[in-house]
């Protein structure tokens, strides 16, 4: 049997490399024994039955007050950017066709009292935002945020891209919650939410 013709381009090639038998350096493996050494002692000495401490200094008195006192400053900019700019944008205008705008939305600059029912159960199915028909869903956000904050993003959704309707308060949003309190889902569409002239 002959050997086959070598190309000159194949004689310029190099050989494949070879990966050799260089074991891990002795320092690397023993840093990385002395690390589990210490993390396994310090597992094993960690008190799991000490009480928890603030890591501040303060009270939970203290703290129990703090945090009354800022919920009256919530920062409704901040809880839209968080949970509803996904869908409507941070213009308000919402995505064609697939989440309305709240620019310029009836449901928005009507009652305040639907508005905080939408917002508490969401929205199922057809909903007329401005003449176009939307079908899709909104969640609800009863559960997640108190009256308070529910108030804080309805006067700031009340409030921008040319809207100018009155400020929401969390008496609304806590007569709103109450008056659908019976209320296990969320509305289905234009049909099943309370008006909003």
């Amino acid at each position: 049997m002959s050997s086959p013709d070598i190309s000159p381009q194949q004689e310029r090639e190099n050989p494949d490399p070879q990966e050799r038998a260089n074991p891990v350096p002795w320092p690397i493996l023993g840093l990385a024994a002395l690390l589990v050494g210490f993390g396994v002692v310090y597992i094993l000495r960690a008190d799991i039955n000490s009480p928890a401490t603030w890591g501040d200094g303060r009270s939970a008195s203290e703290l129990a007050r703090a945090s009354k006192s800022a919920s009256a400053k919530v920062d409704g900019a901040a809880l839209f950017a968080s949970l509803c700019a996904a869908c409507h944008q941070a213009t308000g205008l919402g995505l064609p066709g697939v989440f309305p705008p709240l620019a310029g939305s009836e449901w928005v600059i009507g009652k305040d009292a639907t508005a905080a029912a939408i917002l508490l159960h969401g929205i199922n199915g057809a909903l007329t935002v401005k003449g176009t028909v939307y079908n899709g869903a909104m969640p609800a956000f009863g559960g997640q945020l108190n009256d308070e904050q529910i108030a804080a993003v309805l006067t700031y959704v009340r409030s921008q891209w040319g809207n100018s309707a009155a400020a929401v308060s969390a008496e609304t949003v806590a007569a709103a919650r109450e008056a659908h309190k019976a209320r296990t889902g969320p509305f289905e569409g234009d049909k099943g939410l309370p008006p909003h002239e």
